[in-house]
């Protein structure tokens, strides 16, 4: 069986209620999540302070589909096995946050999880060239990462050369960043295949209407699904 390259919903909860994770990770799966996004960043890497491993862990609790988290900070290597404990089943790390991603993707994997590689605008496709036999994912920033809710930045041109070097690896290109029903259509035609969307799915909703997650989720998804081939 070939690698699964359908379209995937990650709501990143940095849209979520801070003070209700626990039913807004259950609420946006019941509504159709296909994995849950967490952001960790740093205050230093990016101009942002969000979770560390005991909140992931405590988010782990909750989540039974994939918990994917993108670290934006720096270093990450002293991080690695805090993050596998907390339950990350995907890490994904910047190559900009450190001089040996090599080495971060190998302790990554050594550590039980799936290993990502994520590129920040500015970061051409060629940088994650020689690593890729070590990736699972690679993330492509389509807003300068640090806050939700920006505006989506055209990284279409970054995402077709990465599915150029990626050829038949099994390798998923995840864009974050700006996903919406308007932008999900040109990534995914551009060969990406997880979505991460903050503001886009939980607007307009709540755990006491969580309907409307599945509403936004949907209208992403067919969006995303009505060029996929």
């Amino acid at each position: 069986m070939g690698f699964d390259r359908r379209v995937r919903i990650a709501p990143s909860i940095l849209s979520a209620d801070f003070a209700d994770f626990g039913r807004e990770i259950q609420a946006i799966e019941a509504q159709g999540a296909d994995w849950v996004h967490v952001d960790v960043m740093d205050g230093h890497f990016v101009p942002n302070l969000t979770f560390g491993p005991p909140a992931v862990a405590a988010f782990r609790r909750h989540v039974r589909t994939v918990m994917d988290v993108h670290l934006m900070i720096a270093p990450v290597d002293p991080y690695i096995d805090a993050f596998a404990q907390a339950g990350a089943d995907i890490l994904t790390a910047h190559v900009e946050a450190g001089p040996h991603i090599h080495r971060t993707l190998q302790a990554i994997r050594g550590a039980g999880m799936k290993a990502g590689v994520a590129l920040n605008p500015g970061t051409p496709a060629e940088a994650v060239a020689h690593v890729l036999d070590l990736c699972d994912l690679v993330c492509v920033m389509t807003v300068n990462p640090g806050f939700g809710g920006q505006s989506f930045i055209d990284m279409t041109p970054k995402v077709r050369a990465l599915r150029s070097l990626i050829g038949d690896r099994p390798i998923h290109i995840e864009i974050d960043g700006g996903v919406t029903p308007q932008t999900a259509p040109l990534v995914v035609q551009a060969g990406a295949d997880v979505l991460v969307a903050g503001s886009a799915v939980f607007s307009g909703g709540s755990v006491e209407n969580p309907a409307r997650y599945g509403e936004n989720i949907r209208a992403i998804r067919v969006a995303a699904q009505s060029i996929a081939v």
